[in-house]
């Protein structure tokens, strides 16, 4: 009994009840809480510090950073937060934040985009600095086999598109930037194998089971929900269909968050181990990936799931 007085006073302060609110709703850093909140740091902070000692919310640190969502609540809790939830609903403070949180999210969406479109001219030369000019070839090598076919999620400029198009039975490029789409369709002009569709990887447009093997290079730290976009790819497999995964190995460079908006300092083992479970799949193998003397780019790995 003590335990749900406890729980009911983590709850009673209402700046501690709009941010288990918020995380509900999206993983959080401590600066967007401040944004939505509008409230000091030292505020937002020292009510974190009350809800994570409670359990309510989960930290996951990344570089020097730190995000927040609900924690994995068991049924007692959950209830009890649907109760306290279903009472707050339309309150005015709650109905404001939620107009920010929605503010917040689509800057980020919208610092992505415009990213990408300035980078669609210079994308190869970016990745070949930061890891080098072997990786693509490294981790296609990871196929095995050809007369595939293949659907390569965030396809970029193309560059992989013209690699895949001699030895794929059918390749589909997808992208969300039409000025990723129009190179790619420069590139590849002449191979007839090659289909390019404009979507978002987390909407996939494929059909289920419409292809034998999915590429996701280096573009999971670019998204916010990875592992949805994991379970996508899965749907679009036909039987025995694999998924190439080529990303970041978990680091600490900050900054890249802010010159090449990403979302993620790199990935473990145990997260796409993680995925891969969500998505009915196994990883089959997942390997560092050797880099060149002159990548300046964080170690890579390449993942099979199956």
């Amino acid at each position: 009994m003590a335990d749900i007085f406890h729980q009911l006073g983590a709850l009673s302060e209402p700046i501690r009840t709009r941010i288990v609110a918020l995380v509900e709703v999206e993983e959080l850093s401590v600066g967007e809480l401040v944004r939505v909140l509008a409230l000091p740091q030292s505020t937002v902070s020292r009510h974190l510090k009350r809800l994570l000692d409670d359990d309510w919310v989960v930290r996951r640190r990344e570089g020097s950073g730190s995000w927040f969502a609900l924690a994995d609540l068991p049924v007692a809790r959950r209830r009890l937060w649907q109760v306290v939830a279903d009472g707050i609903d339309q309150d005015a403070s709650f109905v404001e934040d939620a107009r920010r949180l929605k503010t917040v999210l689509e800057e980020r969406e919208v610092a992505s985009e415009a990213y990408f479109a300035r980078m669609a001219e210079r994308w190869d030369g970016v990745r070949t600095g930061l890891f080098g000019q072997e990786f693509l070839g490294t981790a296609l090598a990871a196929l095995g086999s050809s007369g595939l076919r293949v659907a390569d999620l965030g396809c970029g400029p193309g560059t992989t598109l013209s690699l895949l198009a001699p030895v794929a039975k059918r390749v589909i490029g997808i992208d969300r930037e039409p000025s990723m789409i129009a190179a790619a369709a420069s590139i590849t002009a002449h191979s007839d194998n090659v289909e390019l569709r404009c979507g978002r990887v987390e909407e996939l447009p494929l059909g289920e089971g419409e292809v034998d093997l999915v590429l996701l290079t280096l573009l999971l730290h670019h998204l916010e929900h990875p592992a949805a976009v994991v379970e996508q790819a899965a749907r679009a497999l036909d039987a025995g269909g694999r998924l190439l995964l080529v990303d970041m190995l978990p680091h600490e460079r900050e900054e890249y968050r802010r010159t090449m908006g990403h979302r993620h300092l790199g990935f473990s083992l145990e997260t796409v181990e993680r995925w891969a479970s969500c998505a009915g799949m196994q990883v089959s193998s997942f390997s560092r990936m050797p880099m060149p003397g002159d990548a300046s780019g964080p170690p890579l790995f390449v993942a099979v799931l199956s």
